[in-house]
């Protein structure tokens, strides 16, 4: 079972590859484009994880983006009319990079997979990605995992 990882479009983008639950490759886009903090779509990043595991994207058998993109544009709306008219201004600016971007993430995903990758993409929640980054590369085979943060979705801290 090979899935790819992939965080994109907020900030320090990367890919991460997958097989039977071990890391095989990870890498930040930054350390390829040489732009701090990157959050263009990792295509370097894709490309380097599907190399060092000698794959094509055909070869996959998943995708996950690190989050759920339209529950956290649901919390982006909320949040924006809740304070607003105050918040209009940076609504207004947060909101090309969701139409343009993250709100059409299968269509990006397809383009940074070169459009050869036709299987399943998954979303998980936020705070499930970090969880996962933290559990599998540890040594553990089960454990408890808290995650705090400034925001996910909708929640700032999870048990699991």
């Amino acid at each position: 079972m090979h899935i790819l990882g992939i965080s994109a479009f907020y900030h320090d983008s990367a890919a991460c590859m997958l097989r039977d639950g071990e890391i095989i490759a990870a890498a930040q886009e930054e350390r390829f484009t040489r732009e701090k903090h990157d959050a263009r779509f990792p295509i370097h990043a894709v490309d380097y994880c599907l190399q060092e595991a000698g794959l094509r994207p055909e070869d996959l058998d998943a995708v996950a983006f690190y989050e759920k993109p339209l529950l956290h544009f649901d919390r982006l709306v909320e949040t924006y009319l809740a304070y607003a008219p105050r918040g209009f201004k940076s609504f207004l600016m947060m909101l090309p990079a969701w139409v343009g971007q993250k709100l059409r993430l299968p269509k990006e995903i397809d383009k940074g997979l070169h459009d050869r990758y036709t299987g399943p993409l998954y979303f998980p929640a936020h705070h499930e990605s970090h969880a996962a980054s933290a559990f599998f590369p540890s040594p553990f085979e089960e454990a408890a995992i808290c995650t705090i943060d400034g925001v996910g979705e909708w929640s700032t801290t999870t048990v699991g």
